[in-house]
């Protein structure tokens, strides 16, 4: 018998839960684009937006998910044969790699593992040996979602800065933002893409690109960007069209404005301490549970642990069987091991993630956690003992 009847509860990293409030925002009839709040709302939106990545410069929007961002971003500033550097912390690293690579940049991999985050000292070394200046930009993904690893995008700009050298700081916040800090404007950061499905809170649709000056002098430079992934005409535009290159997303920004002003009500810090305080009782779970049975988190130090998604090593193939247990026989889903097969384990069936980011609340982590123990004992598998008290403790504290 399933005992997964009832309402479900999706704990993957994105889509996220989207709240009942942006939901009933969003089903409406479809509204008039030509003029009207659609219209009026539109300086709002993007004025939250910037209160939400810390900046005070400028924010272009796609109709489209991360990869569209990613891809609207690069146009903008990569020419064919340019040169990019992507410190590796995962797949996603990669995966923008890939991205500027089909675009026809020229692209170097520093591959930091994935179980670590990037180290600033050899990004530093590799840029002060690029003495001609070649490479345009360095690629950081703040928070790869496949390993959960949290790297230090200051420091980055820390490392250019010390090695004089002119390549714009690029941010993948797509996990991150609106669950682990971030400072656009104060940490150096050029441009930064994100997207609305993960921290947002909203249904999976838009993708967001910020930029500073320094990178819209780049793009001024540029012989070719499309009309569509041109992000001057959407940060600064004549005509309401224009913000979109086209028809306008209409149901998503109904949503979008509610996701953001629950933000703005709740408050940026109070975001990052809320979740702060989840994912730590999520590891102080997961650390009992590994003392007694194979389970390990992906990052040993916390201070490496984003506060958005947890990645788990279980050891094939039970991190499927878990999953599959969870979804079916309770009603929560887990994410998949996204990029972290092994040579003993290809498909990845060993690894799973928990996702914690936006509309996440204390019942929703101990209901995914209790769940995941009643899993454990379902299947066989060994645990230690005492992890739900503990992550009770956690939140309590």
């Amino acid at each position: 018998m399933s005992l997964a009847n009832g309402r479900t509860y999706l704990a993957i990293p994105g889509p996220s839960v989207v709240p009942d409030a942006v939901l009933r925002a969003m089903h409406r009839a479809s509204p008039n684009i030509y003029e009207g709040e659609l219209i009026d709302m539109m300086p709002g939106l993007k004025a939250d937006l910037r209160r939400v990545a810390r900046t005070e410069h400028h924010v272009a929007i796609y109709m489209g998910n991360g990869h569209a961002a990613w891809e609207a971003a690069l146009s903008n500033v990569i020419s064919q044969g340019d040169l990019v550097l992507v410190p590796s912390t995962g797949r996603f690293c990669e995966g923008w790699g890939e991205m500027a690579e089909a675009l026809g940049a020229s692209v170097e991999l520093l591959d930091f593992g994935m179980k670590s985050p990037m180290d600033a000292d050899a990004i530093e070394a590799r840029l002060r040996a690029d003495t001609e200046h070649k490479i345009q930009a360095v690629l950081a993904v703040h928070v790869d979602t496949s390993t959960s690893i949290k790297s230090d995008v200051a420091a980055v700009r820390a490392a250019l800065d010390a090695a004089g050298h002119p390549a714009l700081l690029m941010a993948d916040c797509i996990a991150s933002l609106g669950c682990d800090r971030f400072e656009m404007d104060a940490w150096g950061v050029d441009v930064m893409v994100t997207a609305s499905q993960k921290g947002l809170m909203l249904t999976p649709g838009l993708g967001m690109v910020f930029f500073n000056d320094r990178a819209a002098e780049v793009r001024a430079t540029m012989t070719r960007v499309s009309r569509y992934w041109d992000w001057t005409p959407r940060a600064h535009p004549e005509h309401f069209f224009q913000y979109f290159g086209g028809t306008a997303p209409t149901h998503h920004l109904y949503g979008l404005r509610v996701s953001l002003d629950m933000m703005m009500a709740e408050g940026m810090e109070t975001i990052w301490t809320r979740h702060e305080k989840l994912a730590s009782a999520i590891w102080a779970a997961c650390e009992a549970w590994g003392q007694g049975g194979p389970l390990s988190l992906n990052v040993e130090k916390r201070a490496h642990r984003s506060f958005a998604v947890t990645a788990l090593r279980l050891g094939g193939p039970d991190g499927t069987r878990l999953r599959r247990w969870s979804e079916h026989q309770a009603g929560v889903t887990l994410g998949i091991g996204l990029g972290m097969s092994e040579p003993d384990d290809p498909k990845g069936d060993g690894f799973l993630r928990i996702g914690h980011m936006g509309h996440v609340n204390a019942h929703m982590v101990l209901g995914t956690l209790a769940s995941i123990q009643a899993g454990f004992d379902a299947l066989d598998l060994p645990y230690g003992a005492g992890a739900l008290d503990t992550a009770a403790k956690a939140l309590a504290s």
